[in-house]
């Protein structure tokens, strides 16, 4: 789990970085940032299973990857050719492993599948939520994209997998591939939720 862990940990600061760079943030600015982004959700879902101190307070190790993170980040992003892109690309990333980490420790508490699933959402996408609102955007969350529906179905996913003979390992894995599918898939054809609002009213 720590491994996997870090993995969410580098992916989120990477995007939390992006964003922070691309509203001309200052050094302490783009850390807090990425920070919030990498560790947001998690703090979350520690609190909610009684999880404390929370993970990142009892591992300074946590800290120091999210430091590292941001100073690698900030020192090559001169190599990024497509900020957006590679904002997208990382943040995807950084909720399918978070959702799938949100929902195995779920299990570990012996929480029923649904709440299991709603935890894992919600460590994928509130250390987002945070980065946005700080960085005066309307988290992503909240939007007509598809953000936390590919979380939830690669969540169901995961619990379906688990009824057949493949090893947890690739039950991860594949999970973790079905929500970054389906985010790619609904960005890609532009694919949303549908809306409870006319256009009139939103002029």
């Amino acid at each position: 789990m720590f491994y996997i862990d870090v993995l969410g940990i580098v992916a989120f600061s990477i995007s939390g970085v992006l964003i922070a760079l691309e509203k001309k943030m200052d050094l302490f600015g783009i850390l807090i940032i990425a920070f919030v982004t990498a560790v947001g959700g998690g703090t979350l879902r520690d609190l909610l299973i009684g999880h404390t101190p929370v993970s990142w307070m009892q591992n300074i190790t946590i800290s120091y990857i999210i430091l590292g993170t941001t100073v690698a980040t900030i020192l090559f992003r001169s190599k990024i050719n497509y900020l957006r892109t590679s904002l997208f690309l990382f943040d995807t990333i950084g909720i399918s492993i978070y959702t799938m980490a949100g929902i195995e420790l779920g299990i570990e508490a012996k929480l029923h599948p649904l709440i299991c699933i709603a935890l894992g959402t919600m460590t994928a996408s509130f250390g987002g939520v945070i980065r946005d609102i700080l960085c005066n955007e309307i988290p992503v969350i909240f939007r007509k994209e598809i953000y936390a529906t590919a979380c939830i179905l690669g969540g169901v996913t995961y619990f379906i997998l688990l009824q057949f003979p493949i090893q947890d390992n690739w039950v991860f894995i594949i999970s973790s591939a079905i929500v970054v599918l389906i985010r790619l898939l609904a960005v890609k054809f532009k694919i949303s939720l549908p809306r409870l609002y006319t256009e009139e009213f939103e002029q």
